[in-house]
């Protein structure tokens, strides 16, 4: 006969298994992922605001205002940010 501790045992790990695929199973945000084209075209909005990717040594203030602008252009046309 199998012991009730070992059947508590088997039950909690069959609970957190079902737990963690059903975690794992939702979508991470509500919105779908971005195609490669939206991607790109963002890269393209970033290096026309003045982003420069390999400035490592100015890297976070060259982010900071070439997102700033990105934004602010965007804000302007109206369009939404991508997530």
């Amino acid at each position: 006969m199998i012991s009730p501790s070992r059947i508590t045992l088997a039950v909690l790990v069959a609970a957190g298994a079902a737990a963690s695929t059903a975690a794992l199973a939702q979508p991470v945000g509500s919105q779908a992922p971005l195609t490669r084209a939206q991607v790109q075209a963002d890269l393209v909005d970033w290096l026309q605001a003045g982003y420069d990717p390999f400035d490592w040594i100015d890297y976070p203030a060259n982010a900071q205002r070439a997102g700033a602008i990105v934004a602010q252009r965007r804000a302007a046309a109206g369009q939404t940010q991508p997530q």
